[in-house]
């Protein structure tokens, strides 16, 4: 393929992002016998299928999944573009996609953020939340900007970015009640109800550990991807949690619980990833200089 054919693009980002042809017709007002023909010429333009056809129904395939995130990106900026013409300077001309895990607690991502967004009010800030691996992806055809990440980037990784570690914090324990006299913890632990972050975040595997080498055996209630769900139930006594003891205080306010204890070697690792290419280094520093901060960690601010 020589040239892309973006009116023909067009047709298969409709169809893709509204699941069918026959709704992707209604958008452009023509009928779903011409868009299949459009999005069929464009798949034989590129010389691959771009769906799974099943039960006359249509899947993206992997080579579609890729096709879809790029033209999202390519028709995002189109409709940008056509905004700063009409507004002039009365529009935000930049954008900062930030993306962050699913592990990290809200209310620290908030802290680590919100100074440079206020500073850098002239930014449109886009904020996405998925899984570590997801954000990868996005980062890796320049979709995002930079990753608030409980992880690093793995040794050896074929991924074009860096890792910039930002801190850590320890981890406490929150129960909806208080110990009682004859209660001390870790022990405490053993036999209680556990409310535990999901295999996909970076504390959980490190938590199990620290719970055998301890010997405390908890009755493990629930996983949780969504640390702001984990905290919820907690609240409601289903069990306790463990929360970074850097926002300890907020944890107490919002949700109504107590601190029983802090495991001073069981720590949570925060790390920021940017791309080697579209990177904002006024606003990454910002940031970056901002989480250390608050994580009491002091290095230079971007890592070679």
């Amino acid at each position: 393929m020589h040239h892309l054919n973006y009116h023909h693009l067009y047709y298969f980002y409709l169809v893709a992002r509204e699941g069918s042809i026959a709704q992707a017709a209604k958008l452009l007002h023509v009928t779903p016998q011409t868009v299949s023909g459009q999005l069929s010429t464009f798949e034989n333009q590129i010389g691959y299928p771009l769906f799974d056809r099943v039960n006359k129904r249509l899947y993206l395939n992997d080579k579609g999944k890729v096709s879809f995130q790029y033209a999202s990106e390519i028709f995002h900026k189109g409709h940008q573009l056509a905004e700063i013409l009409n507004a002039g300077d009365e529009v935000n001309t930049k954008e900062f996609v930030i993306g962050i895990t699913n592990g990290i607690p809200k209310v620290l991502f908030y802290d680590f953020v919100h100074d440079t967004m206020r500073n850098f009010a002239n930014v449109k800030y886009v904020i996405k939340e998925d899984s570590f691996d997801g954000l990868l992806k996005e980062l890796a055809i320049n979709a995002i900007d930079f990753i608030v990440a409980d992880r690093g980037i793995a040794p050896g990784s074929q991924v074009n970015a860096n890792s910039h570690f930002l801190g850590e914090s320890a981890l406490s324990f929150f129960a909806k009640a208080p110990l009682s006299n004859s209660q001390t913890f870790p022990d405490c632990l053993n036999h209680m109800p556990l409310l535990i972050q999901g295999n996909t975040s970076g504390i959980h595997h490190a938590l199990m550990s620290w719970l055998e080498t301890e010997q405390l055996y908890p009755k493990i209630v629930a996983e949780f991807d969504d640390t702001a769900l984990l905290k919820l139930f907690g609240s409601e006594d289903f069990g306790v949690f463990c929360a970074p003891s850097a926002i300890s205080n907020h944890v107490e306010a919002q949700y109504g619980v107590y601190c029983i204890g802090q495991a001073h070697s069981l720590n949570e690792r925060y790390y920021a990833i940017t791309g080697k290419s579209r990177v904002d280094f006024t606003i990454t520093e910002s940031i970056i200089k901002a989480a250390r901060i608050i994580l009491g960690y002091s290095q230079k601010l971007i890592d070679a």
